[in-house]
């Protein structure tokens, strides 16, 4: 009964959004106010029924519902509780509607937290995000139903992918589809805008909350699905340039590109043609990852779907909507002429430059992604393009964007002096190329890459704390700085961030040390600076799986510093192996240990890495949301939402 509740309330959702997508567009046209105020209680009701739907699917799978055909696909009657819910959205079906879910929150969101916009603006935003709503939920009753049931039910299910049986994957999915879905609300305004014909410093300042929000959260989803890669496959690694990977790193640079150009628009009425193609661009690429998870055209341990009828589907909507918004685009480029002029040293040309380097890093990653694609379409060859293209065509424009930052958020608006501004950052420098020298001194004859990557680092967190610090002015009363815009605080926190990040990165890949070996009971070897001795294997019985688990000690200088516990298990149910990696986190490092198969010959095959500032990399991402997050707090994101009070002239009606 309840199971049918939620198919019903999906049906209603999508009914819904179709009086959403119509009625208050018409109004907006026609200047109806009761046609247009449709839109709020629409944006609500659909959210509900979404909301309601979700949580049927939610009841079937805790309650081991096997007459529904997805619980018997992706969950087992012996799963752990936080496995059976996140089994909702670790599937094609689930994921779905976990995305239409959210589609809907945002479009709620607009019309809860939208009281400040023009009437006709906020008709057509949410009218604009119902139809991306009802494409998705025809995408869902007709090609992916997750209400199916099963004739005669089986005794217990097939289980969820072992892979997906961790506490990373079970929240990276919900906060990655805040960030991709929630850009979706950004196309929805600048569409809107778009239509309305007006594009003004106040359309900037609406539109920032929302791709901050978007943009954190994609930071978030983005680092989780990182840190799960690093620990859970064993491979060691924190990034592999997987095409899904790439998938939610696109968006979130195009994201990252958008926030700063509407930072132009509001305060100069600059950058509008430019800052409404990205907002359509950055909600197209979501859709483009959309279907490369979904269509099965690459390949990819993270994809939910191969059926070719739902990537056509999925490439309908990707043409509909980036065509349709294309082609309003242009026809619409009258309105959206600049009135700001700005110098060529300026804050306004630095924020120029920062979006060149963004855009051009998504389109070489974009490249890189489909071009295996290309080549098997057009030249019937078999391509793999992997970490070297990346690593060597995205990372100077990565090191590019570091040198630039502080220089760019120090600059003054409309006019700036590079002399000033160079001087303020001298000790930053100075600092950024002790410790390259220093590091360049440390481990003479190897690679650059490390004494770079930490210079640039410190070069952005120095440059943050010197671009704080230059707001108390001459009189260097530190009292001011508790009295400074969070904003201001959220961009400086966000840099020092993406340093941290940019340090841990060159430093892991820079330093990590590797031994792969048979190693025997008992028996001391060393890695680096550190003993590795393998002192028992065990097997042990998990809820649902089977466990060989080593027992390891790391010592340093003879000193026992760790005991870790590797595993390697195996899931009768769905019949796979997983490796459970057991790492010693440190702040300037981690031990990594990985167990393998027992040898024929006697010991087990192990493998050992010391991998320096690997947690630099992931403290540098909850940096960046923490920046996010305190910009997003900002007194003048939450009060009046940019919105233009219009003053009559005596005589005159206000509009």
């Amino acid at each position: 009964m309840i199971t049918e509740l939620g198919h019903f309330a999906l049906i209603l959702a999508f009914l819904v959004a179709c009086v959403q997508a119509v009625v208050p567009m018409v109004g907006a046209q026609k200047r109806w106010p009761g046609w247009m105020a449709v839109a709020e209680p629409a944006a609500t009701a659909q959210f509900l029924l979404v909301l309601l739907s979700f949580a049927a699917l939610t009841h079937a799978f805790v309650t081991s519902d096997f007459s529904l055909r997805l619980v018997v696909m992706n969950s087992h009657s012996a799963k752990p509780m936080l496995y059976k819910i996140s089994g909702v959205w670790g599937n094609h079906e689930g994921s779905m509607l976990l995305w239409v879910l959210i589609l809907a929150l945002f479009g709620a969101m607009a019309a809860w937290f939208g009281g400040n916009l023009p009437p006709s603006l906020r008709a057509r935003v949410l009218g604009i995000q119902a139809m991306v709503g009802v494409a998705f939920y025809a995408f869902i009753l007709f090609t992916s139903n997750p209400f199916l049931r099963l004739a005669v039910p089986p005794f217990d299910g097939q289980d969820l992918n072992p892979l997906l049986q961790d506490p990373g994957l079970a929240f990276h999915p919900p906060f990655l589809y805040l960030g991709y879905v929630g850009l979706s609300i950004c196309f929805s305004f600048a569409a809107a805008a778009l239509i309305e014909g007006r594009v003004d410093a106040a359309w900037g300042r609406w539109v920032r909350p929302w791709t901050l929000l978007s943009w954190v959260f994609l930071t978030i989803g983005i680092a989780l699905g990182s840190w799960w890669a690093y620990y859970e496959l064993g491979w060691g690694g924190f990034w592999f340039w997987d095409p899904v990977e790439n998938a939610s790193f696109m968006p979130w640079l195009l994201a990252a590109a958008l926030l700063h150009s509407a930072i132009v628009v509001e305060k100069r009425e600059a950058l509008k043609s430019w800052t409404m193609l990205l907002a359509i661009l950055a909600f197209s690429f979501s859709l483009i990852g959309t279907f490369i998870v979904r269509s099965g055209v690459l390949t990819s341990v993270h994809a939910f779907a191969t059926d070719p009828e739902r990537g056509v589907f999925i490439l309908a909507i990707l043409v509909i909507f980036t065509g349709g918004s294309l082609t309003l685009y242009a026809a619409r480029a009258g309105v959206m002429q600049a009135k700001g002029v700005f110098g060529v040293v300026s804050r306004e040309s630095a924020l120029v430059a920062n979006n060149i380097l963004l855009a051009v890093a998504c389109f070489v990653v974009f490249v890189g992604t489909l071009w295996p694609l290309v080549a098997e379409m057009l030249f019937q060859r078999k391509l793999s393009v992997g970490a070297p293209f990346f690593n060597m065509a995205f990372t100077p424009f990565m090191v590019l964007l570091g040198l630039l930052l502080p220089i760019g958020s120090m600059l003054s608006w409309k006019r700036g002096k590079l002399g000033v501004i160079f001087r303020r950052l001298v000790p930053a420098m100075l600092l950024a190329l002790a410790v390259a020298g220093l590091f360049w001194t440390i481990q003479t004859g190897r690679s650059l890459m490390g004494p770079i990557g930490l210079a640039l680092g410190t070069w952005l967190v120095a440059g943050s704390v010197t671009d704080i610090l230059s707001r108390i002015g001459q009189s260097r009363d530190y009292r001011r700085l508790l009295r400074l815009p969070r904003a201001d605080w959220g961009k400086a926190v966000a840099h020092a961030g993406l340093g941290v990040c940019m340090a841990g990165i060159a430093g892991l890949m820079a330093w990590q040390q590797e031994d792969i070996r048979v190693a025997q009971l008992g028996e001391p070897f060393t890695v680096g600076a550190y003993e590795i001795e393998l002192q028992d294997v065990q097997r042990v019985q998990g809820p649902n799986y089977f466990s060989t688990m080593g027992e390891v000690a790391v010592r340093e200088d003879g000193r026992e510093i760790a005991h870790l516990y590797p595993e390697k298990r195996d899931y009768p149910v769905a019949k796979m192996p997983t490796t459970e990696a057991a790492i010693d986190y440190r702040f300037l490092r981690d031990v990594y240990v990985v167990i393998g198969d027992q040898q024929t010959a006697g010991g087990w095959t192990m493998r050992v890495y010391i991998k320096p500032l690997a947690n630099w990399i992931w403290g540098g991402a909850i940096l960046m949301a923490l920046g996010g997050l305190l910009s997003l707090s900002d007194r003048r994101f939450r009060v009046a939402a940019g919105a233009r009070k219009t003053v009559p002239a005596r005589g005159v009606p206000a509009e």
